[in-house]
C-alpha cells in the first residue's frame, strides 16, 4: 500500500509502482523512479525497456493503470500536460515543438492562458532576457525560429519550460542535433540549473554524456527497474551491461585493409532543397573499395538530399556522379539498385519499410521482380519464405516468424530487418543514413559492426551520422558538411574533434 502523505521534500520527483499498459505490451512493470532537487539524473534502458512511457506519464501524455507520482512530495494525478505543466514538469522533446515562421517570444507564448485579451509582448521579452542571463541560455527574442541554428532552438524550448515555471525539465536525447561545442554549452546551462535547484531527467543513448552530466543513473530493463547506481560507482561499460543484460564491446575492431579501386565519384554537385533553395553547393569527394566515408554536420546541411541525389531520388541542377567510373548523373533508381547501390534511408519506418507488409515481404522490396525470386510475373514464395528464415537467423532479427507484420518490431529489429535486405546481395556501394539513431547501445554495436564486415568484404560505405562519436569511430576518412558545401576531408584516425565541431559550425579550419 502507497502512503499517501507527504514524502521527504529532498525528492523532486517519486513515481512509485508505474504500471502503463498497451495491447498486448507492459510498457511500465511496477516502476519505481526518483529524482532529487538539485540532481541531474539520467535514464537510460534499450529501446522498447519503457523509459519514453515512464516520461510520458510524467510529463501528462500518458496516465498510469497503477502507481502514484509525488512532486514536491505532494500526491498528483496528471491527466494532460496542462496538469504536469502546472505542477512544474516540463519536457523538451528530442524533435523540436516550434513554429518556424514565428518569433522567440511568440513561440514561448503560445498557448498560454495568460495574456488573455492582449499579447503584452514586450513583458514577456523581457521575462524571456530575465531567462536567458539567469540560466545563460544565450538568445535573440525577436528572431525567427527559421532563423536560428538547431543548438539556439533547444534553448528557446528549456526557456519555453522554464517561462512556464517548470522546476523539473525531462531532456529527450538533447545531444542528438547539437555539434560537440553546442553540447558543451547545453551542459553548461544544465549544470546552471541543477545548482538552482531544478531538477534535470536526462533521457541519451550516449553513455560518455551520461558520465560526464549525470549524478545518477536509472536503468530500466524490459519495462522493469534493473538499477539505480551514482555516476561515481560505476563505467561506462558497467552501464552497458545493466541495460542489456550482457557486456558490451564499445570499441569495434576494424581490421587494417587497404582502400582498393574507386566505387563512387561525385564532381560538383548542385541541387535544391524541397524549399527550392540550394541544398549541395559544389560537393566533390570519392568512396573507394574497402573503404567507409563518414559525413559529418548538424542536421539539415544537405545531408539527406545528398543520400536522395546519390539513390537517385532527387535531381541534380549540376554535377556528375560515376559508379566504378561508369556515369549515374541521371540513372533512375531502379537502374541504380541494379548495378549494385544499397541504401539505409534516414526514416526506417517512412522510407525504409513498409509497415503492414510481413517480414517476408518487406525482405523482397527491391527485386521481387527478379529471378530467383519471381518467375516471370510469379513471386516463387516458397522460396521467399526459405530466404526470409536465413537472412532473418543471419542478422539476428528478433521476431514471432517471417509473417510478423515490420510495424510490430522494435527500432532495433526493424534497422536489421532493413540492413539484411539491402546488405544480402553484396553490394558494391552502401549509402548509410543515421543507421544507428534512436538505437540502443546493443543494436548500435550489431549495426555497426555489420557495416565493417560489409568493408571487409570490399564494399565502399558513406556514413551520413550527426553522431560524431559514431562517424570517428568507424570511418577510415571523415567529410565536415556545412550549408551543402564540404568544409574539410581529414582521416578518422586521431581526428582532432573541436576543429571538426568548428567545421560543422561553418568555420574553415
Amino acid at each position: 500500500m502507497i502512503d499517501t502523505k507527504k514524502q521527504p521534500a529532498a525528492n523532486a520527483v517519486e513515481m512509485r509502482d508505474i504500471v502503463k499498459k498497451f495491447p498486448g505490451v507492459i510498457a511500465n512493470d511496477h516502476v519505481t523512479f526518483i529524482a532529487k532537487r538539485g540532481e541531474i539524473h539520467a535514464l537510460l534502458g534499450e529501446n522498447g525497456a519503457g523509459k519514453s512511457t515512464l516520461m510520458n506519464v510524467l510529463a501528462g501524455l500518458y496516465t498510469a493503470e497503477a502507481g502514484d507520482t509525488f512532486i514536491n512530495g505532494e500526491n498528483r494525478i496528471f491527466r494532460s500536460p496542462r496538469d504536469a505543466i502546472a505542477a512544474g514538469v516540463g519536457m523538451v522533446h528530442q524533435h523540436f515543438r516550434l513554429v518556424p515562421t514565428l518569433t522567440v517570444v511568440e513561440n514561448v507564448i503560445l498557448g498560454l492562458d495568460e495574456p488573455r485579451f492582449s499579447l503584452k509582448l514586450d513583458t514577456a521579452r523581457q521575462k524571456i532576457e530575465a531567462l536567458s542571463q539567469q540560466y545563460g541560455l544565450k538568445i535573440t527574442p525577436d528572431a525567427y525560429i527559421w532563423q536560428l541554428s538547431v543548438g539556439e532552438q533547444q534553448r528557446v524550448e528549456i526557456i519555453k519550460a522554464l517561462y512556464r515555471g517548470a522546476q523539473i525539465l525531462i531532456l529527450d536525447e538533447p545531444t542528438a542535433v547539437l555539434t560537440p561545442q553546442e553540447t558543451v554549452e547545453l551542459f553548461s546551462t544544465l549544470r546552471s540549473m541543477a545548482a538552482k535547484g531544478h531538477t534535470i531527467i536526462f533521457i541519451s543513448h550516449k553513455l560518455d554524456e551520461v558520465m560526464a552530466i549525470a549524478d545518477r543513473v536509472t536503468v530500466l530493463r524490459g519495462g522493469k527497474l534493473a538499477a539505480v547506481v551514482e555516476t561515481k560507482d560505476v563505467t561506462k561499460e558497467k552501464l552497458a551491461e545493466l541495460m542489456v543484460g550482457r557486456p558490451v564491446i564499445f570499441r569495434i575492431e576494424k581490421p587494417d585493409v587497404s582502400p582498393g579501386h574507386e566505387v563512387l565519384r561525385v564532381e560538383n554537385l548542385h541541387t535544391l532543397n524541397n524549399k527550392g533553395l540550394p541544398a549541395l553547393q559544389g560537393v566533390r569527394f570519392t568512396v573507394r573499395a574497402h573503404e567507409i566515408v563518414g559525413i559529418a554536420g548538424v542536421s539539415g546541411n544537405g545531408q539527406a538530399e545528398l543520400s536522395e541525389v546519390l539513390y537517385g531520388l532527387r535531381p541534380l541542377q549540376q554535377g556528375q556522379m560515376f559508379l566504378k567510373s561508369e556515369e549515374i548523373t541521371h540513372v533512375a533508381t531502379r537502374e541504380i539498385i541494379r548495378r549494385g547501390v544499397a541504401q539505409v534511408p534516414e526514416d526506417r519506418h517512412k522510407e525504409g519499410s513498409l509497415g503492414g507488409m510481413s517480414l517476408a515481404e518487406n525482405l523482397i522490396l527491391k527485386n521481387y521482380r527478379q529471378p530467383p525470386v519471381s518467375q516471370g510475373p510469379v513471386i516463387r514464395w516458397r522460396f521467399v519464405f526459405d530466404l526470409a528464415r536465413k537472412l532473418i537467423k543471419r542478422f539476428n532479427v528478433l521476431a514471432p516468424g517471417i509473417h510478423t507484420r515490420a510495424r510490430l518490431l522494435s527500432g532495433g529489429n526493424l534497422q536489421k530487418l532493413i540492413l539484411a535486405r539491402e546488405l544480402s546481395a553484396d553490394p558494391a556501394l552502401i549509402i548509410a543514413m543515421h543507421p544507428t539513431q534512436g538505437l540502443d547501445v546493443g543494436a548500435t554495436e550489431s549495426v555497426r559492426k555489420l557495416l565493417i564486415d560489409q568493408r571487409s568484404k570490399g564494399a565502399g560505405i558513406l556514413l551520413i551520422s550527426e553522431d560524431l562519436d559514431e562517424v570517428l569511430q568507424v570511418s577510415d576518412r571523415v567529410l565536415v558538411i556545412y550549408e551543402g558545401k564540404i568544409m574539410g576531408d581529414v582521416p578518422a584516425a586521431g581526428a582532432d574533434r573541436n576543429e571538426i565541431g568548428l567545421m560543422m559550425a561553418g568555420e574553415q579550419v
